[in-house]
């Protein structure tokens, strides 16, 4: 989940942040500025706890975490073709990669690396950074549109395979082998993202009207939901719950929309026992006589929450996390703004906003706005309507009377993005910081489906059909990156890496 800075925010101001990401496991957030990159804590609600931070690279639009370790992935507008890997625990560089393209996207797991450039898509083996493969003529993918399955065990890669359509190549980053294509949507796709387990993938077109999810391995459409109805728009990121439970996405407007994902099931519905159930089944009986594009659309799920901005166009990522044993929505906006939202598990409907941090030290912001009385358009008269009663199909309540708008409570207080100052009370806790799990800690975790070989490495770009690497080739065991005997050593990826990183 990143967000990179190819413009300023609307307006014509420039955008206070560059770059943001959330680690794999959303208990870390990553920015990117002008200046250099900083690393937060999300460990609590209240607070945003200062992991680490570095201005040696300025200009930083791409900057990466993996898990909570101490291993961070940097690329700089200043050589926008290399990528840097960092121990900052240790405040050394392990190794640089350079690229025959500008670097785009960069995603990683705890067994691979992933370096995407506009035609190409490189993969690093990242117990030892070698270069296993290279996926080369690619439809142009200018965004770098990209997603990596945060589970090892599988590695699954998915990109974009067609200019025109929506189509997605599914590979497997392990076997290095192409798995299945997926026909997702008719238009050009603009966001995908695996779900934990790398069981599910989720995808929405540039249309932004409909979100598809899809099985893996097999590419079967599991889940249908439809995010609007008024307008196009950008969809942004897509993210799933740790728990698999949940698809938030987040686009250019004023909304982030929650899907829940209910448990498939062959078996007949009940009989509703309500009017309202009455109601939906009516609607459906009604569905069956009408043109195919209107029942599909009236067979589409709807958000099962909402979170409500006080922006619109702003670039901004979203993520489902579970911070103090309890399901938040985080949302970071190019404003140098971290929302948290209280997401009620059961019932859904619209989130409350609890904390808002800010780019401006000390500095006490309220809420957004609460949604007007009146909406702007007949087209949003017709989703108010059907969000209001699909949260009380929901939730049980009969009435359609207008429902009670959201408390709009301002946060306490804004802990600052950008700036260096220290509030008092974390004052405290900062002579404390919490210690990251070192790298070696996080790539020595076993996997559910470990190969004693793998496909053989050749420096020209790709994998060597019938060759393996000999077990001596391997590291004796991982990288120790926290003790005197690196493996590798600091400047063995130096001097060579470009030969390696650009095919011939």
């Amino acid at each position: 989940m990143e967000a990179e800075g190819a413009e300023g925010a609307p307006g014509g101001t420039e955008a206070a942040l560059s770059c943001f990401s959330f680690n794999q496991d959303c208990t870390s957030l990553a920015i990117g500025t002008k200046a250099g990159y900083k690393l937060f804590s999300l460990s609590s609600v209240e607070q945003l706890d200062h992991v680490h931070g570095s201005n040696d690279t300025p200009d930083v639009y791409i900057v990466e975490r993996l898990f909570s370790s101490s291993l961070v992935v940097v690329v700089s507008h200043t050589k926008p073709r290399q990528m840097n890997v960092y121990h900052f625990k240790k405040g050394t560089e392990i190794c640089n990669y350079s690229y025959s393209g500008n670097i785009l996207s960069i995603r990683l797991n705890r067994q691979r690396l992933l370096v995407c450039l506009e035609e190409s898509i490189y993969i690093h083996n990242i117990k030892d950074m070698k270069l296993l493969k290279t996926i080369l003529d690619i439809p142009a993918n200018p965004t770098g549109l990209c997603a990596l399955s945060i589970n090892h065990s599988n590695s699954y890669v998915a990109y974009p395979g067609s200019l025109t359509t929506g189509e997605i190549v599914l590979y497997d980053g392990h076997s290095l082998k192409a798995v299945c294509t997926i026909a997702a949507h008719e238009g050009t796709l603009a966001a995908i993202a695996f779900n934990s387990s790398g069981s599910r993938l989720a995808s929405a077109s540039e249309k932004g009207t409909v979100i598809r999810v899809f099985s893996v391995p097999e590419g079967q459409k599991l889940y249908e939901f439809r995010r609007g109805m008024k307008r196009y728009v950008t969809i942004s990121s897509l993210a799933f719950s740790m728990d698999s439970q949940f698809l938030c996405a987040s686009s250019n407007t004023e909304t982030v929309h929650i899907f829940k994902l209910e448990h498939l099931s062959n078996s007949r519905p009940e009989e509703p026992s309500t009017w309202t159930g009455y109601v939906g089944k009516m609607f459906l009986a009604a569905s069956n006589y009408l043109p195919t594009q209107v029942s599909d659309m009236m067979n589409q799920d709807r958000a099962f929450a909402t979170g409500r901005l006080g922006f619109s166009g702003h670039r901004n990522i979203c993520a489902l996390a579970t911070i103090q044993k309890l399901p938040r929505l985080l949302v970071v906006s190019s404003s140098g703004h971290l929302y948290v939202y209280n997401l009620d598990p059961q019932d859904g409907g619209d989130c409350v906003l609890i904390k808002t941090h800010s780019r401006h030290a000390g500095l006490s912001l309220p809420a957004p706005p609460c949604r007007p009385l009146f909406p702007r358009s007949p087209w949003d008269v017709f989703d108010k309507l059907n969000g209001d009663l699909s949260c009380r199909l929901r939730a049980g309540r009969p009435s359609l009377g207008p429902p009670g708008e959201p408390a709009c409570a301002s946060p306490p207080g804004a802990h600052s993005l950008l700036g260096s100052g220290t509030s008092e009370e974390n004052k405290e806790n900062d002579l404390k910081p919490p210690l990251p799990q070192s790298y070696a800690a996080t790539v020595a975790r076993p996997s559910a489906s470990a190969a004693s070989t793998v496909q053989g490495y050749s420096e020209d770009g790709g994998a060597l059909r019938g060759e393996v690497i000999p077990e001596h080739e391997f590291a004796t065991g991982p990288i120790c990156l926290d003790d005197e005997n690196e493996f590798p050593p600091i400047t063995s990826c130096r001097g060579d890496q470009q030969d390696k990183a650009t095919p011939s």
